[in-house]
Parts: C-alpha cells; sequence; structure tokens
C-alpha cells in the first residue's frame, strides 16, 4: 500500500467534524435571539463567563458597571438567555439551574420552592424537617425528591471540544491620563516578517548566471513588497480604530446610551480610505476598552435623523430611551401607547415613525400598552 496511510477500520478525523462547544452552541442561540446590539453584547458577555458545566461565574453588578447599564438589564438579558437550550444553563446556582429546568417541565410550584431552598435538609436526610418546610406528607416528599434525581445538574456537561478560543484583542483602547484615550496596536496578533539581509547579501554574491541573479531580485522585491504591505496593513487598522474610537468616544465615556449612529462610509471619508478598506479592516478584528472587547464592526450602528435637522441618533440609543421612557411608568394613567412616544421623541428632535417605536419596543420584549396597562390592573 501507500505509504503514511491509515490501517485498516482507521478513520482520520477532520478538522470540521469536530463536536461543537457549550460556548459556540450559546453563541449561535444569541445571535439568533433578536438581541439589539447592546444587548448582544451584553449576553456575549454572560455567555464567555458560562463554564463548562453551564453554570454563570460572573458579578452581574460588575458587568453592570463595566458596560454602563443598569444592572436590571443584565439581569433581562440574562432571563432570556435562560431561555436557551441546554435547559437550566447560565444559571447562577445549582438550586436555579433545577428551577429552571422544573418550570420548563411545568413542575415548579411554592412546595418545590421550599425544596430547592433547602438542599442542604435534603444532603443530610432530614426528612422530617423537609416535610415540615415544604408543607407536605411523606408521599409527596418521596415524588418531588425522586423529580429532582431526573433532572440534570450539570447541562452544559453533554458538549465536547475543546472551549472557544478565547477573543485576542487586536487593538487596546484606555483612558489617557492627559486626557482622550490612547490606542495601541496589539503586536502579538500581527504577522511578524523579517528580511535577512546579510543571507540575502551572501546569495546574491553566489548568482552565477543573469537567470539566478534575476530570481534572487526577484525573491528580494517580493519580500520587500510583503513587508510594506503588512506595515501599511498594521497602518491601515491603526487609523480605522482610531477613527471609531474618535467617534464612539461617548459611548466610551459614558456606556451603551451614547453609542453614535456611525457607517463604513463615514469612517472610509474620514481617513480618505475606501469602504471596502475599512470592511476589510473591521471584519473579524477586536478591540479591548475599559467597557469590555468588542468586535470593530459593533460599532458600526444604524441611524436615526434629527427632525431639527441636528446630530442623527443611534438606534440603539432610542432603543434605550424608549425602555427608559416605558420603565418610568408608575400607575394606569402612566402608561405610554406607541403614539404618545413617538409625540415625546419628535419634542427631543427625534425623527420617528410609530412603526419604528412599535418595532423596537417588540425588540425590547415590551408589551403593548394595552397589555401593560392590563398587568397593572391585575398587579
Amino acid at each position: 500500500g501507500s505509504g503514511g496511510g491509515l490501517a485498516d477500520g482507521e478513520e482520520r478525523e477532520r478538522p470540521d467534524q469536530r463536536d461543537e462547544t457549550l460556548w459556540e452552541h450559546l453563541q449561535a442561540q444569541a445571535s439568533a435571539a433578536g438581541f439589539s446590539p447592546a444587548d448582544h453584547a451584553i449576553a456575549l458577555t454572560l455567555i464567555d463567563a458560562t463554564d463548562e458545566g453551564g453554570y454563570l461565574r460572573a458579578d452581574l453588578g460588575e458587568i453592570a458597571e463595566r458596560l454602563g447599564v443598569d444592572e436590571a438589564r443584565i439581569e433581562a438579558v440574562l432571563a432570556v438567555c435562560h431561555g436557551f437550550e441546554p435547559t437550566g444553563v447560565m444559571a447562577r446556582s445549582i438550586p436555579e439551574c433545577l428551577k429552571l429546568q422544573l418550570i420548563e417541565r411545568n413542575r415548579f410550584d411554592p412546595a418545590m420552592g421550599a425544596l430547592l431552598d433547602h438542599l442542604d435538609l435534603l444532603a443530610r436526610r432530614d426528612l422530617a424537617a423537609l416535610r415540615k418546610v415544604c408543607g407536605v406528607d411523606a408521599e409527596d416528599l418521596v415524588e418531588m425528591i425522586a423529580e429532582l434525581k431526573a433532572l440534570t445538574p450539570r447541562p452544559g456537561a453533554g458538549f465536547g471540544g475543546e472551549p472557544a478560543q478565547t477573543v485576542v484583542p487586536d487593538v487596546h483602547v484606555r483612558p489617557d491620563p492627559a486626557g482622550g484615550w490612547r490606542i495601541e496596536l496589539n503586536t502579538d496578533t500581527l504577522p511578524r516578517l523579517l528580511v535577512d539581509k546579510r543571507y540575502h547579501a551572501v546569495v546574491a554574491a553566489g548568482a552565477r548566471s543573469d537567470t539566478e541573479k534575476t530570481f534572487v531580485a526577484d525573491c528580494a522585491a517580493q519580500a520587500s513588497w510583503l513587508v510594506k504591505s503588512l506595515d501599511q496593513r498594521a497602518r491601515t487598522i491603526m487609523k480605522v480604530a482610531s477613527e471609531i474610537v474618535r467617534q464612539q468616544d461617548a459611548f466610551l465615556a459614558f456606556g451603551v446610551e451614547f453609542l453614535r449612529p456611525l457607517t463604513l462610509k463615514t469612517v472610509a471619508e474620514a481617513i480618505e480610505m475606501h469602504e471596502s478598506t475599512v470592511s476589510r479592516v473591521t471584519s473579524n478584528k477586536y478591540v479591548s476598552t475599559p467597557r469590555g472587547v468588542f468586535e470593530l464592526k459593533f460599532f458600526f450602528t444604524a441611524a436615526i435623523q434629527s427632525s431639527d435637522g441636528g446630530a442623527a441618533h443611534s438606534a440603539e440609543a432610542v432603543r434605550q430611551r424608549i425602555k427608559t421612557m416605558i420603565d418610568g411608568e408608575s400607575g394606569d394613567g402612566d402608561v405610554l401607547s406607541d403614539d404618545r412616544i413617538v409625540e415625546i421623541l419628535n419634542e427631543a428632535g427625534i425623527d420617528i415613525a410609530r412603526r419604528t417605536v412599535a418595532k423596537y419596543r417588540e425588540a425590547l420584549r415590551i408589551p403593548s400598552s394595552i397589555q401593560r396597562r392590563r398587568l397593572m390592573k391585575a398587579g
């Protein structure tokens, strides 16, 4: 047979046949969840903080502070993530993990809640105390314990493969003590290429025929061109990143609600480059900022025109204004209709249609004004 082949019955593992990791599985669901750009960034941050067992190992307050949003918003995104498969994933404790699974099976009730709150009694086999706190008889308690044993305490354990590679930022942005931002390329991510001029001199001196001399000269010219091209690429990344930081200064300083509308064309015109070059440079490139690590394309958001001819408004910032207005509703008489929200935004100089307000409200998973009024009356 041919040399270097595989023995009969063996199979060569193909690179694309590896198992999907838990993180890839969750990231795919986050991409399909209909999040706003900012909420998608929050979801990815939470997924990054999830361990291989499927548990969230993060302080929500710290994430909220870093991203410049309320902790309630982080909780809201996490609540959506708790609907991801496998059920129970991204829980912060074993009781919460089991509770999510029981809710999906429609088996969570006050008695089960009491049992989950007292798993220490179950560990000690103190069944008498458990019956008392759960308010059930011995037969019911046995059934409840059997239900718990049928659940999965490590929802992430069924996934194989290596963990998703940690994103290595291509650019670092840090506050400058003198004011503004210090922007630096991460040299570890740049291809390194050096031309050995001494070796080139030796080879060139040894060339005898014109053909050999031409070949050596061509190789040297190509190597020199490649070095210059890589240097130019690094300069381009730096120019694009610097312009994005300049445009999104308020986001870096104050948080996600200050994300400005920005297009590839705007950046391309500012740095006098072609739009396709900016698109290529920002693809799969990441920047580390005080608010977290983001793909450069995260900073390009849709714009909503100003009704008074002033600066345009980021769609994400408008979404957050709508959310803030609705969060401020305190009673039945305060419930804002989509039409009223349009009026308030128009008064603030934001030109927006009613259907756009409705679309943003639905993306934020906020019920209609009629539904909110009913919920307030019921509450």
